[in-house]
């Protein structure tokens, strides 16, 4: 069995690489404490899920790059990322946290700007005469 397991997570723009080792449960997002990272209780616990879900939150060390997107996009691919290296380290949670949608990759992507149109689906006022 490998030590470290690195895994990848992406969500809108973001993309997630998780280094995850056992040890006393320190996690660390772009070289700062999450708390700090993810200050939003929401967005950490988004970011954690998998993590509690399965009720190994003092048994990891993991380590987060994560880069693009904005903190909502981030924590989406965080919590993929962390899904992908429990499943990796114990393959017999995977039906836990298959039903719970935490191994599905979220396809939702901004639609793009069409050409003659102020945005996606905005357009210029429309005059009759």
């Amino acid at each position: 069995m490998k030590e470290v397991i690195d895994t990848v997570g992406r969500r809108k723009t973001s993309v997630a690489r998780v280094f995850m080792a056992p040890g006393k449960g320190k996690i660390v997002v772009n070289k700062l404490p999450v708390e700090e990272y993810f200050k939003d209780e929401f967005k950490r616990s988004k970011a954690l899920r998998a993590l509690a879900l399965v009720e190994k939150l003092e048994e990891f060390d993991i380590k987060v790059n994560v880069q693009g997107g904005g903190l909502t996009g981030q924590s989406g691919a965080v919590c993929l990322a962390i899904a992908r290296a429990l499943v990796e380290f114990d393959e017999s949670i995977r039906p836990t946290l298959r039903t719970e949608r935490l191994l599905t990759r979220d396809p939702r992507m901004v639609e793009r700007k069409k050409y003659g149109q102020k945005k996606a689906r905005k357009s210029f006022q429309f005059s009759k005469r």
